[in-house]
């Protein structure tokens, strides 16, 4: 598994974990709503330990700076969980630096070494791209994890009695090819959210490819998208310049729900692809899906030019996470 990128979901309840198993009391905070314009969707998270800091956040760093003076001074009662309200008047506000009159409510648990064995298990589902609901009751220090069915509540849901937080797989992208534009978008890519592979079977194209974060496979991407890369949370982009690995990712991808599926080449390329794809018996309806020329055209030349045009075609077309 690669390591979870920082503010992820992945990377503050691991934190969490590793807190709790070294007997810390640990500080959950969640944003349940948000109220005109916020840094940070509900669900977002944050954990905190006297002992070891922070991980994630709630907004852009005043509410944070607030809520652990509270927690240092003592003034939050932990028997429960709580609802904290912050930035509801025009003095908080400023003093938040909330934009545009935002505000935000958070859901602020203590935990405790029996909480390990609930956050070690999000983080089990989490690993194995397992889609699950988490129900935080407002009564009483519980937390129950269920499986995410059909008739689950797909999105954020505080209620009277309970917070309701549907937990989607994270955000990944497969790069087919190693290169330059692979190097940039990798690098790019990661501080937005993804986890990033890069696969290529030319050995001599990854010898001293170095792409921080990111998994490097020498691999042909057949059995790598059909096994890994095939969920709606999923990216697949071929920048090998080489049709024949290029096209085989496409032929896989088509197949998977993966919310974006890209091929880099120019119009006449592009054009080209689409005629051997069809070839291959690629039907109309699934070469809608592919984006070639990949990316957003916003007149790029260079790999880091062309690998921005692609992330912020990715950041576009990917799905709102609950």
């Amino acid at each position: 598994m690669q390591p979870s990128a920082p503010g992820t979901d992945q990377h503050v309840l691991h934190s969490a974990a590793q807190w709790l198993s070294a007997g810390s009391p640990v500080w959950l905070a969640t944003v349940v709503a948000t109220y005109g314009s916020s840094p940070r969707p509900v669900g977002s998270l944050l954990a905190w330990s006297a002992d070891f800091g922070m991980a994630g956040s709630l907004s852009g760093g005043c509410v944070e700076e607030d809520l652990i003076a509270r927690l240092r001074a003592g003034q939050v009662d932990g028997s429960q969980p709580q609802l904290l309200l912050f930035g509801d008047n025009a003095a908080e506000q400023a003093r938040y630096r909330l934009p545009c009159g935002g505000h935000l409510q958070i859901l602020l648990q203590r935990l405790g070494k029996a909480d390990l064995a609930g956050i070690q298990q999000m983080l089990a589902w989490l690993s194995s791209r397992t889609p699950f609901v988490r129900e935080v009751s407002l009564h009483a220090s519980e937390q129950r994890l269920t499986l995410l069915q059909h008739d689950s509540p797909q999105t954020c849901r505080l209620t009277s009695e309970c917070f309701i937080q549907p937990f989607q797989p994270s955000y990944q992208l497969l790069i087919v090819g190693a290169g330059e534009v692979a190097r940039h978008l990798a690098a790019l890519a990661q501080p937005a959210g993804f986890a990033v592979t890069i696969c290529d079977h030319r050995e001599e194209f990854l010898q001293g490819f170095d792409a921080p974060g990111a998994e490097l496979l020498c691999a042909m991407p057949d059995t790598l998208i059909s096994q890994r890369f095939a969920d709606s949370h999923s990216a697949i982009v071929a920048l090998a310049h080489d049709p024949r690995l290029d096209d085989m990712a496409m032929l896989d991808a088509f197949d998977t729900q993966a919310f974006y599926i890209g091929a880099m080449g120019s119009l006449a390329t592009s054009a080209k692809r689409r005629e051997r794809l069809t070839g291959l018996g690629v039907s109309a309806a699934q070469l809608q899906r592919l984006h070639a020329p990949i990316g957003l055209d916003i007149g790029s030349k260079t790999p880091y030019e062309i690998a921005l045009s692609v992330l912020a075609h990715l950041l576009a077309e990917r799905p709102q996470r609950s």
